[in-house]
């Protein structure tokens, strides 16, 4: 069995292939072709625009494929989501698709652009956002550079936004949020349904969530006496209940648990001082839920 899997080319390609080597799977592509090996001989890759993804998917020419919910929503195509990956190529968190228009125009709203000219990448999402508001608008495709279109070549644009600095850069304003998107895996329905390419589906969804969980995150161990026990477990923000073993002394434990990165600045120096030692602070791979 081999599962064909799609990797998102592009913006989000740097990203993904971060990610699932720091989930064990190690993506090795070449710049001249689209196909690319990986360390799991029951995987193949192929490199694919994140806007074709679904397509690709739903047709069944790849198993499975990573692409945005966004893309997702605007082909209109029927594929399984497998699940939600938190992750775009500057940041941990979502992007949004928002309603823009210059800072000097009149509009304030959508409904302020009646019978006017919207540019976008996202056109059947666009319609339907402005259907929903009874607005007429002309919606146009663009091809790129969105951003400068206004005034001259749109009144508006809908355009994806991590920070909002493209936006200011090009002096537009933000209207509204057309809609608000995070990376998924997708699998064709097919596949989704044989037990073994679903079970391998599962098991690579697994393995990314536990990446991205482990992300920013650090282990803590330590020793206490048992007196002491009840002071550094207050200071401790556990992930759920930090885990507690007994040692060869009866009258000590070790405590082991899972905190933000962040947060070690201050949480050490305070268990050091309600009476904890050994204090081990390590890196994680992986931290499944």
């Amino acid at each position: 069995m081999r599962l064909r899997l799609g990797i998102p080319k592009g913006s989000l390609q740097e990203a993904t292939l971060q990610l699932f080597a720091r989930a064990g799977l190690r993506v090795f592509t070449n710049s001249r072709s689209y196909f690319a090996s990986t360390g799991d001989p029951e995987i193949e890759c192929m490199l694919i625009r994140a806007q074709e993804m679904a397509r690709y998917v739903e047709h069944g020419a790849l198993d499975a494929g990573l692409t945005g919910l966004d893309w997702v929503v605007e082909s209109g195509l029927d594929v399984v989501a497998v699940a939600d990956l938190i992750y775009a190529k500057q940041s941990r968190g979502k992007v949004r698709w928002v309603l823009a228009a210059p800072e000097d125009s009149v509009y304030r709203k959508a409904e302020d652009l009646r019978g006017k000219i919207i540019a976008t990448e996202l056109v059947n999402v666009t319609r339907n956002y402005f259907r929903a508001k009874n607005v007429d608008v002309q919606v146009e495709f663009s091809w790129g550079a969105t951003e400068v279109k206004p005034p001259m070549l749109a009144d508006a644009i809908v355009e994806v936004t991590e920070t909002g600095s493209s936006l200011r850069a090009n002096r537009l304003r933000i209207l509204d949020t057309v809609l608000e998107s995070n990376t998924q895996i997708i699998a064709n329905r097919s596949a989704w349904s044989d037990g073994e390419r679903r079970h391998k589906i599962e098991n690579l969804a697994l393995m990314l969530r536990g990446a991205m969980e482990a992300q920013d995150r650090v282990g803590l161990m330590l020793n206490v006496r048992k007196e002491n026990l009840p002071g550094v477990l207050s200071v401790l923000p556990a992930l759920q209940n930090p885990t507690i073993s007994t040692l060869s002394d009866s009258e000590w434990v070790a405590v082991n648990t899972v905190i933000e990165e962040a947060e070690a600045w201050q949480v050490i120096p305070r268990l050091k001082a309600a009476h904890a030692q050994g204090i081990v602070e390590y890196p994680l791979n992986k931290v499944v839920m």
